[in-house]
């Protein structure tokens, strides 16, 4: 079962607080590279594996989607969700998308955002996504980069211009990795970008984009937080087809 650090009270305090989670996917600063990946959603059935508080799940339905899924095995985050939805189209489910079993070619687009570096067995995952979409169905996700991952953070360094590095940490060493955010011993699992791209191959995807997501100057204007995003890759952002 993979960790449920969600339902940890001082984490979920602490991440409830994140401009991702305050305003949405407005909050997101990858957001709008992600909608250039999806494809048209008119009259779609969507899985939304990990689907938090249904941003991306409510999102969906505006566009015209059929029904979305939304799974999550964090009840806190399942319990927001279907407090600040009203969509009888839009359905809500606890459960471990570690073991999760979804029904053969139930759905038209599976979607995911930033949660599959939580899952030890990527290659089960993706063969059970390959076996629930219909031909020509498309599976778009992120996750956290595995190069930002193995970045040593919080033991960054400055260079001599004042800006932070961070070293990477045996990025050919893959598997569980701890790290302390919002609570100690968040748990992890690191994969190579070659990995996980193999691992879509396998399943029977065709790889159509991967994206390593920056902030635009005009964000990093607006948001100065987010030029040290610029030092080293956040997200992973991958487009492939069944």
């Amino acid at each position: 079962m993979a960790q449920n650090i969600y339902d940890n009270p001082d984490f979920f305090s602490g991440y409830s607080q994140l401009p991702r989670q305050v305003h949405g996917l407005s909050g997101a600063p990858e957001w709008q590279a992600i909608r250039a990946l999806l494809p048209e959603l008119a009259d779609k059935r969507i899985v939304d594996l990990g689907c938090g508080f249904g941003w991306a799940s409510r999102w969906m339905r505006e566009q015209g989607a059929t029904s979305v899924l939304g799974i999550d095995l964090s009840e806190n985050m399942i319990s927001r969700a279907q407090e600040i939805t009203s969509d009888n189209a839009i359905t809500y489910r606890t459960a471990d998308i570690e073991t999760l079993e979804l029904p053969e070619a139930a759905f038209d687009l599976a979607y995911s955002a930033l949660t599959f570096h939580y899952i030890n067995d990527f290659q089960r995952l993706v063969h059970m996504v390959h076996r629930s979409l219909v031909p020509g169905a498309e599976f778009v996700f992120t996750i956290e980069h595995p190069i930002f991952m193995a970045a040593a953070h919080p033991r960054w360094f400055e260079d001599e211009d004042g800006r932070k590095t961070w070293p990477v940490n045996r990025y050919a060493v893959e598997g569980e990795r701890r790290t302390d955010w919002f609570v100690k011993g968040v748990v992890k699992y690191h994969r190579t970008v070659g990995t996980t791209l193999n691992a879509l191959i396998r399943a029977g995807f065709t790889i159509k984009s991967v994206e390593e997501f920056a902030p635009s100057l005009e964000q990093i204007r607006n948001n100065p937080a987010l030029e040290e995003e610029l030092e080293r890759p956040m997200m992973l952002l991958i487009s492939s087809q069944r």
